[in-house]
């Protein structure tokens, strides 16, 4: 019921909010739940690659479609988000609310060359370092609840990141 609630209020922002969609990429190595984050264009803070829904895809999809094009990376996105934090966004010249509805996204493929490679350096880290790493409010939160989910469901078997390149 509560995932209910929540997609409905994902898909529904309050009137002046703008809704994105994030994905939380990760792998399981060795039974060890890894994170890809990617710097901002903006400040070059540590973040998860979010951006605005597309015309035509689901919120879950513009979620991969974003990973791709800031992090160079494709997987298996999961349907139901896994939470969502706040945000402000420069819109037409003002600061407007965000909420970004964040979704898991197991990577199968890693790139070497993507859309936004010169603007953006990623970095693969475990929950340990992402407590340094992310400073936006409620991401390691969302980080923690994907971990708990990706764990839960086990490995697929299917093939995985073998070993992910660091690139800042």
């Amino acid at each position: 019921m509560l995932r209910r609630l929540f997609a409905r209020s994902v898909r529904t922002p309050p009137p002046g909010e703008a809704l994105q969609a994030g994905a939380i990429p990760y792998v399981i190595q060795d039974g060890l739940v890894v994170f890809l984050v990617v710097t901002s264009r903006g400040s070059g803070r540590w973040v998860f690659p979010k951006g605005g829904l597309l015309a035509g895809l689901t919120p879950s999809q513009s979620a991969a479609a974003e990973a791709l094009e800031e992090a160079g990376v494709e997987g298996e996105v999961d349907d139901e988000p896994v939470g969502a934090y706040g945000d402000t966004k420069l819109i037409g010249g003002r600061e407007t609310p965000v909420s970004v509805a964040m979704y898991p996204l197991r990577v199968t493929r890693q790139l070497e060359d993507w859309p936004e490679r010169r603007q953006r350096r990623r970095h693969w880290a475990s929950l340990l370092e992402l407590r340094r790493l992310l400073t936006t409010p409620g991401l390691l939160k969302l980080a923690e609840l994907t971990q708990a989910r990706a764990l839960a469901a086990g490995d697929p078997g299917q093939p995985q990141v073998e070993q992910p390149r660091q690139d800042g």
